[in-house]
């Protein structure tokens, strides 16, 4: 069976809410840190709610077809904050 992705969860959508939604994750961050929480401790966390959130809007398919180019996307580069040499 193939499983096609649901056009609102393809990275192009809605870039500018993301832009900012990114932005207050930022800032939750930030916070989170500051009142003395471990930064993966936060973003497991965080993880953990997005996806929640992603199948309760999208279903199980098609969040797991989301993840599955998770894996590239990450050796890539896409997520990383500091240049690649």
């Amino acid at each position: 069976m193939i499983h096609e992705m649901h056009p609102d969860l393809d990275e192009d959508s809605g870039s500018d809410d993301r832009r900012a939604a990114l932005g207050f994750v930022t800032e939750a961050f930030a916070e989170a840190i500051l009142s003395g929480l471990e930064g993966d401790s936060f973003a497991h966390a965080a993880m953990f709610a997005a996806f929640q959130e992603l199948v309760g809007c999208y279903g199980e398919d098609a969040v797991a077809v989301f993840a599955e180019r998770l894996p590239l996307r990450i050796r890539q580069g896409e997520f990383s904050v500091a240049q690649r040499h």
